[in-house]
């Protein structure tokens, strides 16, 4: 099978859809970072902050994209889809825009927040057991189940071009907002999970800033993605641990792994604790409520494993909030 791999052009066409439903989210200068991480005057730091979309993350913009792109083929068919949480939310958002049903398979131990966001657009949530999925398979058999039995069309998460593109558009504001203050790139975190949100953003960031270093970053305990650059391959893990929810799939997806091997130089691999580290920082510093797995580009660069060399600017995601309030006063009074 031929695999159709998203372009910067994608990313373009992308954001005539993104722009009709939603406003671009705001990149924030953390002042505080500079000054942590020792960066001269000359250089700034930048939190791209996608806690600000209607569905508190990042993934409204793929799913938007995607739903635009299959709205004749869905007609009035539902759309199937698997998450962790924010996909879930996100595919519902754009099935409210686009009138379309959409039932979605979330593991039973998701953060209330999610599934509560998920069913404020509308969505049907069936769950499962995460924690023997990769015993059972029954996240993607249930998935499957349901579009067969609903004549569903499915959707992935991130292994499909027009979620990457989609996604690509926040690449797309970080570019336009920093070359309109004539600034420069020398380095760009961003998490990596399936791929989406980084295939899409490296498009972006390489197109616009090619002498940026663009690093993925990933849980210790779910760290497939390292693996695979460093194997030339894709690497697939059995069972992904981490408290980041978010990041926990198997291994990246065929459309994302050429955009990612191409354009993402770096890969680091950040323990928990200093994800909840960098979850209280955030909070103490900038008044922001994380999930673990938004808060973990920040916890890459503040544990200065790489060097910030260069003039450019750094620029970090932080890719959602969607954290339970008991979950979070655990995470960030945890020294453990």
């Amino acid at each position: 099978m031929t695999v159709r791999v998203a372009t910067i052009d994608d990313v373009r066409q992308a954001e005539q859809v993104i722009r009709r439903h939603v406003s671009p989210a705001p990149l924030v200068r953390s002042y505080a970072l500079e000054k942590e991480l020792g960066l001269p005057e000359r250089r700034r730091v930048w939190l791209k902050d996608y806690g600000w979309t209607p569905v508190g993350s990042f993934k409204l913009l793929g799913a938007l994209n995607w739903m635009a792109h299959h709205e004749q083929r869905i007609g009035n068919a539902p759309v199937a889809a698997h998450s962790s949480g924010n996909f879930a939310s996100g595919i519902s958002f754009a099935g409210m825009r686009y009138g379309k049903r959409v039932l979605v398979v979330m593991p039973e131990t998701a953060p209330r927040v999610k599934f509560e966001l998920t069913r404020s657009f509308g969505a049907e949530v069936r769950t499962y057991d995460i924690t023997r999925d990769h015993e059972t398979g029954q996240r993607d058999r249930l998935t499957r189940q349901l579009a067969e039995e609903e004549g569903a069309v499915q959707a992935s998460p991130y292994d499909d071009p027009h979620v990457i593109a989609g996604n690509g558009v926040g690449g797309l504001e970080i570019v336009q907002a920093l070359r309109g203050e004539r600034r420069g790139v020398s380095h760009f975190f961003c998490q990596v999970s399936g791929g989406g949100l980084m295939a899409g953003h490296a498009l972006a960031i390489a197109d616009g800033f090619p002498a940026a270093v663009i690093v993925g970053v990933e849980p210790e305990g779910a760290d497939d993605f390292r693996q695979s650059l460093q194997a030339g391959r894709r690497v697939r893990l059995d069972k992904p641990t981490s408290i980041c929810d978010g990041l926990l799939s198997y291994d990246v997806g065929e459309h994302n792994w050429p955009i990612l091997q191409r354009h993402v130089s770096q890969a680091l691999a950040v323990s928990d604790q200093s994800t909840r580290q960098a979850m209280r920082w955030l909070y103490e510093q900038h008044g922001l409520r994380t999930e673990p797995s938004g808060a973990i580009a920040v916890a890459a660069a503040l544990e200065r494993r790489l060097p910030l060399d260069g003039d450019g600017d750094v620029v970090l995601v932080v890719s959602g909030r969607n954290v339970d309030d008991d979950a979070f006063r655990q995470w960030v009074s945890s020294q453990a």
